[in-house]
């Protein structure tokens, strides 16, 4: 009998434990895969989003496009990305998302200038933001490119480049959510 309650006792201790892990997951999963992001990225600002799909680490430009890079940077600091979907998908192109009305119409409600970078290029895993046909109007959507886009070069305003999750990027598709975007802590 006294066996049996020290089996009961051991199988509970281990669910609750089990119950703490689970809850707490998202912020074990944050932790580790900050640790585990490349080296050449020591020292810089890194943003994660937590895809239905699964995380994307991105290196943001703040240095280099720091207009553009405090916009992006803000609105994920206010939690603006969090649970919006990515609403274009172009196969071999882009993933497209930050829009709240979720068809590409939609922004923040403020817009910024152009701000290009000789020497940023549009290659693979790049983010940029996206805008109408007047090159002031970049607001909340960004873009990923799934391939090289040399043809954008010099019309849009990258901001950075995926670090890590380049293939939950390729697995990405329209209607696919951000449940949460933030900033890691250096």
């Amino acid at each position: 009998m006294e066996n049996k309650g020290i089996f009961i006792l051991t199988v509970a201790a281990i669910i609750v434990v089990l119950s703490v892990l689970i809850a707490h997951q998202s912020d074990f999963s944050s932790q580790i895969t900050a640790n585990t992001v490349r080296d050449d990225t020591m020292g810089k600002q890194l943003v994660q989003i937590d895809t239905n799909k699964g995380v994307i680490i991105a290196e943001i430009y703040e240095e280099q496009v720091p207009v553009t890079a405090k916009n992006f940077l803000d609105l994920v600091r206010s939690g603006f990305y969090d649970g919006l979907t990515f609403h274009r998908y172009v196969p071999g192109f882009v993933i497209q998302g930050g829009d709240p009305d979720g068809d590409g119409t939609g922004g923040s409600g403020t817009t910024i200038p152009l701000e290009i970078v000789e020497g940023l290029k549009h290659d693979k895993g790049v983010l940029a933001m996206a805008r109408s046909s007047d090159p002031n109007s970049a607001s909340s959507q960004f873009y990923i490119t799934l391939e090289a886009a040399p043809h954008l070069d010099g019309s849009y305003a990258i901001f950075g480049r995926v670090v890590q999750g380049m293939d939950v990027v390729e697995n990405l598709r329209q209607g696919d959510v951000m449940q949460r975007v933030f900033i890691i802590e250096k």
